[in-house]
């Protein structure tokens, strides 16, 4: 791939990743969700390549302070565990406890138990950049999805007196659930246009 190439294909990854934060409830600047290509590449590009490590940035949750996010820009093609480690370094350093890395080609089984070991202490997610290139959201086959927060899951059960296993599912690994971060046990409100109700809302619980 042309440098050229990279630094479009990285510039689609960097604001799907904004976005996918700002819908998980974190602070992001406007000017990093509007950023055309060309300011893009005057930022974070260096004779046509685009320093990854510049891509790297951390915020804070709109409603919890103590709640932050570092978002991690693996230069390594193949993430392994070295990688895992400068990311769990950096987390401790900023006294962080979740963090996204983002890498170009794939993750080796080895980095996979990295984020399953340290599961107890630190929330790690990971996307390959392939997966970022469109934000799936935006799709107009993808209906209105919203995270319900502990309460509203309890007043939703207690409303249509339901119980958690009676609610449909929504798989972990669903790309949607992995946009927006989901844990086991939360629910997902789904809301699509419907012919006769104008709307109409689902919900699933994530497991």
């Amino acid at each position: 791939m042309s440098e050229v190439d990279e630094s479009a294909k990285l510039w689609k990854v960097n604001r799907t990743i904004h976005e996918l934060v700002k819908d998980r409830g974190f602070l992001v600047s406007d000017d990093e969700l509007q950023m055309d290509l060309a300011r893009f590449r005057d930022i974070y590009a260096h004779n046509g390549a685009v320093d990854r490590n510049r891509l790297n940035f951390y915020t804070t949750s709109r409603v919890n302070p103590a709640d932050q996010i570092f978002i991690f820009f693996s230069e390594e093609r193949s993430v392994g565990v070295k990688t895992m480690r400068k990311l769990l370094n950096i987390l401790e350093d900023k006294k962080i406890q979740r963090g996204i890395i983002v890498f170009p080609g794939n993750m080796t089984p080895s980095a996979r138990k990295v984020i399953v070991a340290m599961a107890a202490e630190y929330r790690l997610e990971e996307f390959a950049e392939a997966d970022l290139l469109v934000n799936i959201t935006h799709h107009t086959l993808v209906p209105r999805h919203e995270v319900l927060t502990s309460e509203e899951k309890k007043i939703l059960l207690e409303k249509y007196r339901l119980k958690e296993t009676q609610l449909p599912r929504i798989q972990m690994a669903d790309p949607v659930a992995r946009y927006y971060g989901l844990r086991r046990g939360q629910v997902v409100k789904i809301t699509r246009p419907s012919e006769t109700s104008g709307r109409y809302a689902s919900y699933r619980i994530c497991f």
